[in-house]
């Protein structure tokens, strides 16, 4: 059995994420527990320095509105675990969390699930908000984004680039969820430069088909940038396995304004793996 967690800011509840956790619970069953992350101090943006998160990064439910939304969020979120069979818990240490209190927590969790759409929602950030960048980044294990509207996976992307990042993620998403391995996989890497074929191509399709039941390989050769997301977004029923997520790369193959473009605009959950 798993250990899931799923982050909610208490200004936000995700039906989205919580939808998502049902159908994967439906595949295994899993233990969840829900994080509720206390109000953010935003005259203070988390910063990219080395010792950005020493100290408390949330402020204090102090406002009685905010504590009562709190609860009401606890009990939507507990509501639909009984309504859905799924085991849980929660933490309720809301009230002095800091992001060292969730890395810690993520240390011993198999998996992250945050929406993505509502996840500090209001940030007033034109991308991708620093919040969820920073979770993201410090996150001690894999990470799935959830839109709130989206097809349940019928088909694995798994992101390569010949980057031992690429491989590890799809690796990782193997060892968690060998249900949705036996659906349809695709293998996709992408180069402009039309004379350049897949890297190491016959160990990837050994490694692949020993984890995945239906595979297909393809190479694109186009400027990603411009036209990979059009391609993703076309593609039905899709969850999108990338590589690492950290502050200056994501991989070669998936640059970070990419990859934020395919998480702010919500098109597919998206799975991030990284060491």
């Amino acid at each position: 059995m798993k250990k899931v967690l799923v982050a909610f800011d208490i200004a936000h509840f995700s039906p989205g994420a919580m939808e998502f956790i049902a159908g994967l619970n439906r595949l295994e069953t899993l233990s969840l527990t829900g994080v509720f992350l206390p109000q953010v101090e935003y005259s203070a943006l988390w910063s990219k320095s080395a010792g950005a998160f020493s100290g408390p990064l949330f402020v204090p439910l102090a406002e009685e509105e905010e504590a009562a939304q709190a609860h009401a969020h606890i009990h939507q979120f507990e509501s639909f675990c009984q309504e859905h069979h799924i085991r849980y818990s929660v933490n309720k240490d809301f009230f002095d969390f800091t992001l060292n209190d969730f890395k810690e927590e993520t240390k011993f969790a198999d998996l992250l699930v945050i929406g993505s759409e509502l996840f500090y929602k209001g940030a007033n950030f034109s991308t991708l908000n620093d919040y969820l960048q920073d979770v993201l980044s410090q996150s001690a294990c894999p990470v799935i984004l959830v839109p709130e509207r989206f097809e349940f996976p019928k088909t694995n992307i798994l992101a390569y680039d010949g980057s031992e990042a690429s491989i590890y993620a799809i690796k990782q998403f193997a060892y968690l969820f060998p249900g949705l391995c036996e659906r349809k996989t695709l293998v996709v890497y992408v180069d402009e430069d039309a004379d350049v074929s897949m890297p190491a191509e016959k160990k990837l399709k050994d490694l692949v088909c020993r984890h995945y039941d239906q595979c297909a390989y393809l190479t694109l050769h186009l400027d990603a940038r411009k036209y990979l997301g059009t391609w993703i977004s076309e593609q039905q029923g899709g969850i999108l396995v990338s590589g690492a997520f950290g502050r200056s790369a994501v991989s070669r193959l998936f640059k970070p304004s990419f990859v934020q473009d395919l998480i702010t605009e919500h098109q597919l959950p998206i799975f991030i793996a990284h060491r």
